[in-house]
């Protein structure tokens, strides 16, 4: 019995001991003791795949001494706690030669001054409560960068002892953190996507030209009788440029916090509360945030504005935009724009060049900066006819901007109410107004005042007016914004008897989710290719072709497709066909019911796959890498008398399961046949004679240009083979566009810029000889670019970092040539790309105030051969003889 007896005592102490434990929400401090630590935190900044002895950085050891100085009489888990910090040095983390160690011979004191290191040992308080930290109190006048720094250690005190979610605040912000508790040891995970800062960033809302990132924050503490044993931190971000991933980079934050010894310490301050403790023992002392204040950075002799645009304004002439250095300086040019007053970008837009001005002025609206909006808005006068280059492109840089804001739609709509002097400017302001919608709504603005006013004006646009170019323009503004709620216009406006009107509405419907084109709008769109309800032109048919063939169809609407091969105009024949067998080669999405519907004999013999003519379609990559994949095709639709009435060049980029689509440019041609004494293809008897270029570029559908309309214009341009090309898209656009705020848990604060410049030049015409009875189009594509990424942590005293970027200059050409000297016609069709130069670079640096800095470089270049793209077999032959009957 007296052995039963002590063996349920023991088993009754156990049981109470363990409930003690767990009853323990965080760490408690024993009172009339001294707790030493010592404490190291380091930040590393390097590539990717970078190892310690490469990194930049620095370290901060020092020692840290707390003690209770108030519990709560009932509740030993609500401690005010005290904390000194000493002893403090820094070093470089790297190991590195004396001659590279720039923190050789720098004493803290130097390194941080008199004033800092001061108020860095002076003493704070935080106030634990369960676990957490309630509140932090240090002097008001303590620079905000020590004061992150002390958070930074304040926040290894946070921990709790049971496994569990929950939401915290520490210097890095309001974040879901997950504890896992183990014997002696707990493991805290905080979810660093989830972190609320009062500083936030922006990135651009093109995904495949954006900037990924991978977090992770974990913390593992030993815990002893209650009490933090260690403290070891370890926090990483990671981010690359979606397209290619190694021009990337990695910050990498340790800290560590060791119990070193236990001594006699101070006794507890008498109180009733906190508060009242905190004012008895230091007035000086304030309550403030935990999470890290913003620090204020400071640029002793940096360049003014205007000062650097003095030193980079021959790179924004002309001449030079076909080189990488112009995108270097135009996104070098929109960071000091950023910094920028409105006065300041006024004196700069006055003082640039006629020729230089309409770059800036596209650096100007690319900063998206509430100064740099109000000063284009002062500087154009949308009633100047002087002025219609500097109007489209301001239009065109919002169009393209990255992270466009309520008020620069707002902007855009209070210009389409004002005096526009030029149809042209009134047309673009409107389209990319559509433009605006679609990216503001995919942050989840479609609900913002403005986005509602002009969703109203652009859905109710087409019906409202019978001026056909107006109609146009209001297609092509939905047509830009994708808004679900515009499809059924699309839908009726592809039966339309205005061919514009239906080839707007088919190519609009393809840029669609394939799951938001119901069966209603199958049904119209195959309505229009079958001409059920009325005969259309031969461009609209093929139109309607490509958004059936590209939304999931059924058996029976390929069936009835393939079928319809043999009773289509000629030309219109050979482009079905070759569109089929464009759609099986490239294993388009059609490609499988395409396959189960070709089994059937009567839709898939000789006789309707053996049709000639000189139309086609085509696809093909132009670069495939582990990050992006880079597709082109090619349509080109003929008359039945050999003239060009069709031709669809796009590029499309894939990366990741993101699409983008980069470039569209469609030439159209009609009542050509005159000339040529030829008859008309069915349902184009009447068309007036017309030749003009759509493009789109980066997503977004651009004012539509036209080289000649009507016959007398077409006759006065008729005899010249060497007229200019008119210029479709020419300036510098911003692609990549991230900015990030990584507040680190040690309390310092890195900063990560990745941008992306393109410098484009887009220009195309098409040039008809009856003396040399020959037609050529050409389009022309030139362009520059650099993509940049820059990490920095500043922290005043020190500033590390590194710069990575790759840069390229590329030019793409394609040129159809048709000879109607003979019947039938040769029809010749080329797409070059010239041999272009390829480079990468990375910088790593380190510098103090001082002025001792250690930079180290790397990078190659290297030449990548031009080509000629493949097309079909068929093209190939008749190139061939275009070329011997030149010679």
């Amino acid at each position: 019995m007296l052995a039963l007896f002590v063996l349920l005592l023991c088993i009754t102490s156990s049981f109470s001991a363990s409930t003690r434990g767990a009853g323990a929400a965080g760490p408690r401090l024993n009172n009339d003791q001294l707790y030493k630590f010592s404490y190291t935190t380091e930040v590393l900044v390097d590539r990717a795949k970078g190892s310690k002895d490469g990194s930049v950085g620095y370290r901060i050891s020092s020692d840290v001494d707390v003690n209770l100085v108030w519990r709560d009489p009932s509740s030993k888990d609500d401690q005010l706690i005290q904390l000194v910090i000493s002893n403090v040095k820094i070093k470089s983390v790297a190991q590195r030669s004396a001659k590279k160690n720039i923190f050789l011979g720098a004493t803290t004191q130097s390194l941080l001054g008199e004033n800092k290191l001061a108020a860095l040992e002076r003493p704070f308080m935080v106030h634990l409560k369960n676990g957490k930290v309630s509140s932090f109190y240090c002097y008001k006048a303590e620079p905000a960068s020590i004061k992150n720094l002390k958070r930074g250690v304040a926040s290894l005190l946070q921990v709790q002892s049971r496994s569990g979610k929950v939401i915290e605040n520490d210097v890095s912000g309001r974040c879901t953190v997950e504890y896992k508790a183990a014997q002696g040891q707990v493991t805290r995970t905080k979810a660093l996507e989830t972190c609320k800062t009062a500083e936030t960033g922006f990135t651009t809302y093109i995904q495949v030209l954006g900037v990924s990132g991978d977090s992770s924050s974990v913390t593992v503490f030993t815990l002893e009788d209650g009490f933090i044993k260690s403290a070891t931190a370890k926090e990483t971000h990671i981010l690359a440029v979606n397209a290619r991933r190694t021009t990337a980079a990695k910050i990498v934050s340790r800290q560590n916090l060791t119990l070193v010894a236990i001594e006699t310490g101070p006794f507890e301050a008498a109180g009733k509360n906190v508060a009242s403790v905190v004012k008895s023992l230091d007035e000086k002392l304030y309550a403030v945030g935990v999470t890290a204040e913003k620090v204020k950075s400071q640029c002793k002799g940096c360049q003014s504005l205007f000062e650097h645009w003095q030193e980079v304004q021959k790179q924004f002439e002309p001449d030079s935009l076909s080189k990488a250095i112009a995108p270097r300086r135009f996104l070098a040019l929109i960071q000091s724009i950023r910094k920028a007053s409105k006065d300041e970008i006024l004196q700069v837009l006055k003082s640039s060049t006629k020729t230089a001005l309409p770059q800036v002025v596209d650096a100007v609206t690319s900063s998206q900066t509430p100064a740099s909006l109000d000063a284009m808005l002062q500087f154009l006068n949308f009633a100047d006819p002087k002025g219609l280059v500097l109007q489209e492109r301001f239009l065109y840089a919002c169009g393209f901007s990255s992270h466009p804001n309520e008020r620069m739609l707002q902007a855009l709509v209070d210009i389409s109410k004002g005096k526009i002097v030029s149809n042209d400017i009134k047309e673009s302001v409107v389209i990319i107004m559509g433009a605006l919608v679609h990216k503001l709504c995919q942050k989840g603005g479609c609900e913002l005042p403005t986005v509602v006013e002009v969703k109203k004006m652009i859905l109710e646009g087409p019906d409202s007016t019978q001026v056909e170019s107006d109609v146009q323009m209001y297609l092509l503004a939905l047509k830009n914004s994708l808004l679900p709620e515009a499809i059924p216009l699309f839908s009726k406006y592809a039966e339309s008897e205005v061919g514009a009107y239906c080839t707007i509405s088919l190519t609009a419907l393809q840029r669609y989710d394939v799951a938001l084109i119901t069966d209603e709008v199958k049904q119209t769109v195959n309505r229009v290719y079958h001409q059920n309800r009325r005969v259309y032109e031969k461009n609209v048919r093929a139109a309607a072709a490509d958004v059936v063939f590209s939304s999931n169809p059924s058996y029976m609407e390929v069936k009835n497709m393939l079928l319809s091969i043999g009773n289509l105009p000629r030309e219109l024949n050979k482009y079905m066909l070759s569109k089929v067998n464009d759609i099986l080669h490239f294993e388009m999405p059609a490609s499988k019911i395409l396959r189960q519907a070709m089994k059937d004999m009567i839709s898939h013999n000789y006789d309707r796959f053996s049709k000639v003519g000189s139309s086609s379609a085509f696809s093909g990559f132009m670069a495939r890498t582990a990050d992006a994949t880079t597709t082109y095709s090619l349509d080109i639709l003929y008359s039945g008398s050999g003239v060009l009435r069709r031709s669809n060049m796009n590029i499309y980029a894939a990366s990741n399961g993101a699409m983008l689509h980069g470039l569209q440019v469609a030439i159209e041609a009609q009542g050509m046949e005159s000339l040529i004494a030829a008859k008309p293809d069915e349902g184009e008897e009447d068309l007036e004679s017309f030749a003009g270029m759509s493009a789109l570029l980066f997503d977004v559908q651009l004012r539509p240009v036209t080289f000649f309309k009507g016959y007398s214009d077409l006759m006065s341009k008729m005899f010249s083979m060497s007229g200019e090309p008119m210029n479709v898209v020419k300036g510098l656009i911003l692609l990549t566009d991230h900015s990030q705020v990584i507040q680190l848990q040690s309390g310092l604060k890195a900063n990560a810029e990745f941008q992306g410049g393109l410098a484009i030049d887009i220009s195309g015409g098409m040039e008809v000889s009856l003396w040399y009875r020959e037609s050529k189009t050409s389009v022309n594509n030139k362009g520059a670019m650099v993509v940049t990424g820059n990490v920095t942590v500043d922290m005043d005293f020190v500033r590390t970092g590194m710069e990575v970027s790759f840069e390229t200059e590329a030019s793409l050409d394609f040129i159809t040539t048709v000879q109607f000297s003979e019947y039938p016609f040769l029809v010749c069709m080329q797409m070059d790309k010239t041999t272009f130069p390829f480079s990468e670079s990375l910088t790593k640096y380190e510098s103090l105030p001082s002025g001792k800095r250690y930079v180290s470089r790397r990078g190659h270049k290297q030449l990548l051969p031009g080509s000629e793209f493949p097309l079909h077999q068929e093209n190939s032959n008749m190139c061939k003889r275009v070329f011997d009957s030149d010679w």
